[in-house]
């Protein structure tokens, strides 16, 4: 099983980590201007406010293999192609950016505005106010956030295998389900537990170590 579990895993990591740094550097932006940009915000602008919502919940209300087909014509733009380890990391990102934009949006919220008004009768402006007191207060919320959106990822991947995404996803199709190899599927599937657990944990130890609580 080692010959095909090791490249498998090998193009899950690939995908999942691809689309992990471009979900977060996308991501995080989206969702600190649906926070700026609110009615309450430091840049009250509603009607942007509203149309980014409006597309933040129109990518989270598709279910992520729709998505997937829907975009094959953008993910050929941006790729070349439309199959392979490279082409999936196009829907998994644009999967995962909406989510992960209302989880920064939360982890801001939660910030408290008493912090913004201190550092507002300091003089402090906009961008420092993001930088300086938004981004560092809500950290451990945004670590947290961070590794939920790496753990739906794992499973966005392993449906993108459907599709010819391959990774953990496409061994488990090909050789568990299609060729009746009932015991690559249950090791397919403890790696893949495995892996989410490693990685939840990870998760959560670094959040508790940037909680000041």
């Amino acid at each position: 099983m080692l010959p095909l579990l090791w490249p498998a895993t090998l193009e899950t990591a690939q995908m999942v980590g691809w689309s992990a740094l471009f979900t977060a550097l996308l991501g995080l932006p989206l969702g600190v201007a649906l926070v700026v940009f609110d009615r309450d915000g430091l840049r009250p602008v509603p009607a942007l406010k509203s149309a980014l919502g409006f597309v933040v919940n129109i990518g989270r209300s598709l279910p992520f293999i729709v998505l997937m087909i829907a975009i094959i014509p953008f993910t050929r733009l941006v790729v070349g192609t439309t199959i392979g380890t490279a082409a999936f990391v196009v829907p998994l990102t644009a999967g995962a950016v909406p989510f992960f934009a209302r989880l920064v949006e939360t982890a801001l919220r939660e910030v408290g505005a008493d912090v913004v008004q201190a550092a507002q009768a300091m003089g402090a402006s906009r961008t420092t106010i993001v930088r300086k007191v938004l981004l560092p207060e809500a950290l451990p919320g945004l670590v947290a956030g961070l590794t939920v959106t790496v753990v739906a990822l794992i499973g966005y991947s392993a449906m993108a295998g459907t599709l010819g995404g391959g990774g953990l996803g496409d061994l488990a199709v090909r050789y568990g389900y299609q060729r009746f190899e009932t015991l690559l599927m249950i090791v397919t599937v403890v790696l893949l537990i495995v892996i989410v657990q490693l990685l939840q944990s990870l998760g959560d130890w670094v959040a508790r170590r940037l909680s000041h609580k």
